[in-house]
């Protein structure tokens, strides 16, 4: 990769709706070399996809929880237990194993205090050998993902 490929990189990170004459255009590349650039970048799996950045509020998710999740044991049956129902959650838009503690970082969107209880209470504390769970509620989001 070279610095080129990493100037279009940036580009789509900034708006992955450009057009490939827009992108050319701002990267200082004509429309075919550019082109055979985003395809390789694609191809190799550098650029992994494109996606619509949401508001949250707009679809009444704008109620954000951090959770740190530790197990009363790290075996393989509990750890992928845990995995699974979590991942098949829709409330939860990250999902992280974790060196350390805690065991699990887990990013939650709700609508509302109510409804993260409910997730809480009907999928995290069902899931067997969850030994504690800490709740971070956040104040101000300085620096979101996108």
């Amino acid at each position: 990769m070279d610095a080129m490929d990493r100037a279009i990189i940036a580009e789509l990170e900034r708006d992955g709706r450009l057009t490939n004459v827009e992108l050319a255009r701002r990267v200082g590349l004509t429309t075919g070399p550019c082109l055979r650039r985003v395809q390789r970048l694609e191809a190799d799996g550098v650029i992994r996809g494109y996606r619509a950045v949401i508001d949250a509020a707009a679809v009444g998710r704008s109620f954000e929880v951090l959770l740190d999740l530790t197990l009363d044991s790290q075996d393989a049956e509990t750890t992928e237990r845990l995995e699974q129902t979590l991942a098949r959650a829709e409330e939860v838009i990250e999902l992280r194993r974790m060196f350390g503690s805690p065991d699990f970082f887990v990013r939650v969107a709700v609508a509302d205090l109510a409804a993260y209880e409910t997730f809480l209470t009907q999928h995290v504390m069902t899931i067997p050998r969850v030994k504690n769970v800490t709740s971070h509620f956040t104040m101000k989001t300085i620096k979101p993902l996108a």
